[in-house]
C-alpha cells in the first residue's frame, strides 16, 4: 500500500470526503476523534460507515477511532467494522499491548482484520513502549507520531519553533518514533505540518522527512497533498544513482568496497539503494 500522503477528513463532513477523493492523497483518514465534537460522534460514525460502503472509491480509507480508554472506541468499531475499513488509526497507543487490546475488540468481526496505524507518542508513558511494536509488526500498517497531545500533557507552551521546526524535546520524540518504525520494519509516517497555508515551509518539512527516512506524511488540508507527494517521491536522479550502485555491486560480486563518481561505497550504500528501489516497485 503506497502511503506517501494520508489526509485527515472529519467524520461528520461527508462533503469533504467527496472532495478528498480528488486530491491525489494516497489514503484518507476518516476521523472519529479530535475533529468531531462529542455531540456529533454518533452522526460521524454513521457518515463514515456510509462512505466506507461505497464501491466506487479506489483510495484506501482508514478510520481513526477514539482512544481505547475513552469509552467511545467500542461504539466506533461497532459502527464502522461492518463496512470494512482498509485500516484503523489508533490514537494514544501505548505499545504492543494497545495493539493486542484493539485486536481483542476486533475479534467478533472475523478473522480478516484491517491493519493498524498507531499514533505512538501522544502520552509521556507511550515513549517508553516504542520498542514494543516489533512484537506486533504483522498487524501494523506503519507507525506514526504526534506532539499536540504530548505537549499538552507536559504543559508545554508549544512543541514548535516559529518556523514550525520542533523544539528540542520533540525532536527527540520524532527520532524515537522513526527508530521504532525501523525496528519493527514498518513504514514510518511523519506527523502533520499545521501551518497549511505555508506551502514553502511544508516543502522543506516534508523533504527533511524523506531525507531522514520517513516513508510518508499525515496531512490536514487538501492543499498539502501535492507538495507531500512530490517530496516523498524519489527523484529521477536518486533512482538513477541507486540503479548504478546496484549494477556496480552486481558486476563485482564479493567486493567489499567500490568507487562510484569519486565516492567509496560499501554494503550499507547497497542496502540503501535497494531499499529506495523497492519503495518505487511497491508503488507501481
Amino acid at each position: 500500500m503506497r502511503l506517501r500522503s494520508l489526509l485527515f477528513v472529519p467524520g461528520d463532513r461527508p462533503e469533504r470526503m467527496d472532495k478528498a477523493l480528488g486530491t491525489g492523497a494516497d489514503a484518507l483518514i476518516l476521523d472519529l476523534e479530535d475533529s468531531v465534537a462529542p455531540s456529533q460522534k454518533a452522526q460521524a460514525r454513521a457518515t463514515v460507515a456510509q462512505f466506507l460502503r461505497r464501491t466506487d472509491v479506489a483510495v484506501p480509507r482508514f478510520v481513526r477511532i477514539n482512544a481505547l480508554g475513552s469509552g467511545l472506541a467500542a461504539a466506533d468499531l461497532a459502527a464502522v467494522m461492518v463496512a470494512r475499513p482498509d485500516a484503523l488509526v489508533l490514537p494514544k497507543s501505548m505499545g504492543a499491548e494497545s495493539i493486542r487490546e484493539l485486536d481483542r475488540h476486533l475479534a467478533p468481526f472475523g478473522k480478516e482484520l484491517p491493519p493498524i496505524l498507531p499514533i505512538a507518542t501522544e502520552t509521556p508513558q507511550a515513549l517508553f513502549t516504542l520498542g514494543e511494536y516489533a512484537a506486533v509488526a504483522p498487524r501494523l500498517a506503519g507507525l506514526t507520531w504526534g506532539v499536540e497531545d504530548l505537549s499538552a500533557a507536559l504543559g508545554a507552551g508549544t512543541a514548535r519553533e516559529s518556523d514550525q521546526s520542533f523544539t528540542e524535546p520533540y525532536r527527540l520524540v520524532r527520532s524515537l518514533a522513526l527508530f521504532a518504525a525501523g525496528a519493527a520494519n514498518v513504514a514510518p509516517i511523519e506527523t502533520v505540518f499545521p501551518a497549511f497555508q505555508n506551502l514553502a515551509g511544508l516543502k522543506q518539512y516534508a523533504q527533511r522527512g524523506m531525507r531522514d527516512g520517513f516513508a510518508g506524511m499525515l496531512a490536514i488540508h487538501p492543499t498539502q497533498i501535492a507538495v507531500i507527494n512530490e517530496a516523498f517521491t524519489p527523484s529521477a536522479e536518486s533512482l538513477e544513482h541507486a540503479r548504478a550502485v546496484v549494477a556496480l555491486f552486481a558486476a563485482n560480486p564479493g567486493a567489499g568496497a567500490l568507487a562510484l563518481d569519486g565516492a567509496m561505497l560499501d554494503a550499507p550504500h547497497l542496502q540503501q539503494a535497494l531499499r529506495l528501489l523497492s519503495k518505487v516497485q511497491d508503488r507501481q
